[in-house]
């Protein structure tokens, strides 16, 4: 097969495209530039500066041709844009989901097409398997890197033109085995962490930058309204949280934690744990890797956040191709996050958590009409 492997530069990326040398096939390399490359000083960053280079060096010793393609604006608009958007709009954002579907599976997908090559390959570990209906997307062999979850809005179209050959290694000891025997020099390269766009460590810092308007101090408030503290900046705070609460964070003899954002008043709302469980869950912008269930809904597993268990609960779709989740037991959700549908390892679809006070709104003005 003709191949176009996306290289960021890091260990996976590399591998992939080493070991598809390896088994014949042609391969092309591609790195995005998603940011200018002297902020690329921070550790752990990905797709400027040294890790170019990287690529390039692997490309160079695999013996295949290499491109850098400048996504700089397309990945600030679509990408830094919309991150600090969502936290602006008091939600939480996964712009890793965000990256993907626009400047990786979208943009650079459809240069691969362009280019004639059968299909595109990148380091994510996830396994793609083709089953009795069709291609599927499954959870990888390592549990402790899935990357399922942030691609829960791969369309079915574009799973079928994509390859992950990571799916089915056993560990990251594996591959930097894998890489050693190939020769590679970024086989000891540390993981990218975190944010790479966020070149200093503070997102929070990035987002008052972007919006000035959602910039400053506020208020701490209880459900009732009442204030109980002051805090920095509402950018600082998600659902869920109770650091950075002061003396705030202990209010009659209970634990508080974040229960709600409020922008345009600069108000971060706390109450105890059981204020901020919920059982339904109202998600738009659905992507369905299998046919949307029926009216008797879909009885599977959910995961809202990354590093969370799956959990039981029925699925239901929504008007505004969105869905109604109802989960067995209460989860503490984040809007802005994603809340994904598994059966057994494999991905059904997915969603984005939609804020409690927007969900009634829409209610109200259904309602009113």
């Amino acid at each position: 097969m003709r191949i176009l492997v996306a290289m960021s530069g890091g260990v996976d990326s590399s591998v992939v495209a080493a070991r598809l040398v390896d088994e014949g096939h042609e391969v092309i390399g591609a790195t995005l530039q998603l940011y200018d490359s002297r902020e690329s000083t921070k550790k752990g960053a990905c797709c400027a500066g040294r890790d170019i280079h990287d690529a390039r060096r692997v490309a160079d010793r695999l013996g295949i041709p290499h491109y850098v393609i400048d996504a700089e604006r397309r990945f600030h608009d679509s990408v830094i844009g919309t991150f600090a958007d969502a936290y602006a709009a008091g939600e939480t954002p996964v712009p890793c989901v965000a990256c993907n579907q626009g400047v990786k599976f979208t943009d650079l997908l459809g240069m691969a097409r362009d280019l004639g090559v059968d299909a595109m390959a990148t380091g994510h570990y996830v396994r793609r398997v083709d089953g009795p209906d069709g291609v599927e997307m499954h959870r990888p062999v390592d549990a402790g890197r899935d990357q399922s979850w942030f691609l829960f809005a791969t369309t079915r179209d574009q799973l079928d033109f994509l390859r992950f050959p990571l799916g089915d290694m056993p560990d990251k000891a594996a591959v930097r085995a894998e890489a050693e025997r190939f020769g590679l020099a970024v086989a000891g390269k540390p993981d990218s962490q975190d944010l790479c766009f966020v070149t200093d460590g503070s997102y929070a810092g990035l987002v008052e930058k972007l919006r000035p308007d959602v910039t400053g101090a506020g208020e701490i408030v209880d459900r009732s309204g009442h204030v109980v503290g002051q805090h920095e900046g509402v950018t600082r705070y998600t659902v869920g949280q109770s650091k950075r609460l002061g003396n705030a964070a202990m209010q009659h003899g209970e634990r508080q934690m974040v229960v709600g954002i409020e922008p345009a008043s600069k108000r971060v709302v706390i109450g105890p744990r059981a204020q901020a469980v919920a059982r339904t869950l109202m998600l738009r912008n659905m992507n369905w890797l299998v046919p949307p269930p029926g009216p008797e809904g879909l009885r599977c597993a959910v995961q809202v956040r990354a590093r969370e268990a799956a959990r039981p609960a029925t699925v239901w779709q929504a008007p505004d191709n969105g869905a109604r989740v109802e989960l067995d037991e209460g989860a503490v959700p984040a809007p802005g996050q994603a809340c994904v549908m598994y059966d057994g390892t494999r991905v059904l679809g997915g969603g984005f958590i939609r804020r409690v006070d927007a969900v009634q709104a829409g209610s109200e003005g259904k309602a009113a009409s």
